[in-house]
């Protein structure tokens, strides 16, 4: 068996450990107990009702207690969170590098549906993550923009810096108009990935955000002032230069 497909099947089983902490996370509820039950009903779920994906076909998208239709959210949460595992795999290969950048991706798609839904990003992933980014950036991990380098605790102290500070001096021009969340998640990410990928992830964030808000304006009729989650969009840029930030630095710098 190919280890793509293992690493595959892992991704499932955390991503639906992933919809757990989605639902439960912004509502301060326990990600541990009680076990896994409808949201509609309370109905415990069995074991074989909880594979990932698989039930969800079997059971034709609805509960097997009372029915209610199950949103299309938690087989597609599922389907990510493999998909992006398998991508850091044959990015970075096996190792501490893959366990590290893997946890990453799954925390920044908890944030990604809790910010969609709620518009907060929580302290629970975040908090945590900046010394733990810190850490893995100082001693593990290479600089998505050289990997042949170590990022150095330099480059991930600056990263924090930059990506913490830069968004923090928005919020304070900006009177409130960029939230806490987005300076924690940047802070984390910088101290992860460097300074470097804190310039592109924001310039790729904006980027998809501004392109995002003009079409809701245009075809959903959405005022200028309307609200719209950043943090999603810092998830896509984070995503993109950790996968393609060496190609994309070599591609503007010739």
């Amino acid at each position: 068996m190919s280890f793509s497909v293992i690493v595959a099947a892992f991704g499932l089983v955390i991503g639906s450990f992933l919809n757990v902490c989605i639902y439960r996370m912004p509502r301060d509820m326990s990600i541990v107990f009680p076990s896994s039950r409808c949201p509609s009903c309370n109905g415990p779920i069995r074991a074989w009702d909880n594979i990932p994906v698989v039930s969800y076909l079997l059971l034709g998208g609805r509960c097997r207690h009372c029915k209610a239709r199950i949103s299309l959210r938690y087989p597609v949460v599922e389907g990510l969170n493999a998909l992006l595992y398998v991508s850091v795999y044959w990015r970075y290969g096996w190792g501490w590098n893959a366990v590290v950048y893997s946890l990453f991706c799954s925390a920044l798609v908890v944030i990604t549906f809790i910010d969609l839904d709620f518009q907060i990003i929580p302290d629970r992933i975040t908090l945590p993550g900046i010394p733990l980014g810190i850490i893995a950036g100082s001693l593990l991990l290479p600089d998505p923009f050289m990997r042949s380098t170590l990022l150095g605790y330099k480059a991930s102290i600056a990263g924090f810096l930059v990506g913490g500070g830069f968004f923090y001096l928005v919020a304070v021009l900006s009177k409130g108009g960029m939230g806490g969340g987005d300076i924690k998640l940047m802070a984390m990410v910088g101290g992860l990935m460097g300074w470097k990928s804190v310039l592109l992830t924001t310039f790729l964030g904006s980027l998809s955000g501004s392109v995002v808000g003009i079409f809701l304006m245009v075809v959903k009729g959405r005022g200028r002032k309307s609200k719209i989650p950043f943090g999603p969009f810092l998830a896509l840029g984070a995503v993109i230069s950790l996968y393609f930030g060496q190609e994309i630095l070599k591609w503007y710098l010739h």
